[in-house]
């Protein structure tokens, strides 16, 4: 004759747990740990905030043969000129894409001695421009993301009222001619 012995619910359920615990805690130990990605070192920009300061006229272009054309029609533009200032904590005020209010943008150094403008971040990020060329009156920038890139194109910031542009024509009123002198 066989006996059979009944094991509790309470010990069963105890049982049951111990062996789901246990299951648990050995998948985590078979996960796979995600490599660690070296940060990107912090490099100084090219230009400072002060450099960029200032009022420009603003044009675009889509095609590079269509730079020099752009540079004469954003000279023309300085009669409503863009204007960036310093942010308040040391950046520049500027606007990113399709934002109809400008933001403090930063400056950041990217590996090759480039230059970006934009908001906190990595240098490069998908809202940054790079700064093509500066030579403090002249001022190329093109977007990193290839969507805004394509839709806004490559712009050129010209320096209102720098050296070596020509003063705004001003006109002067026609001088009366002289009176005949009476003889």
């Amino acid at each position: 004759m066989i006996h059979r012995r009944s094991v509790s619910p309470s010990v069963s359920l105890a049982l049951l747990s111990a062996l789901l615990l246990a299951g648990c805690a050995s998948s985590r130990d078979t996960q796979v740990e995600t490599p660690v990605v070296a940060p990107v070192p912090v490099l100084p920009p090219a230009y400072s905030p002060a450099e960029l300061v200032g009022r420009y006229g603003l044009a675009a272009f889509h095609k590079p043969e269509d730079q020099a054309r752009t540079e004469n029609a954003a000279r023309s533009q300085c009669r409503q000129p863009y204007v960036i200032t310093m942010g308040p904590t040391g950046g520049v005020m500027m606007h990113l894409a399709d934002q109809a209010t400008p933001e403090e943008l930063r400056l950041k150094g990217g590996p090759g001695g480039k230059t970006y403008i934009g908001p906190v971040g990595e240098p490069g990020g998908m809202q940054d421009r790079e700064i093509v060329s500066f030579d403090g009156r002249v001022m190329i920038t093109r977007w990193i993301d290839p969507e805004v890139q394509g839709r806004y194109g490559t712009s050129i910031y010209v320096r209102c009222g720098a050296e070596g542009t020509k003063p705004a024509a001003t006109r002067s009123k026609p001088k009366p001619a002289p009176k005949p002198k009476a003889s």
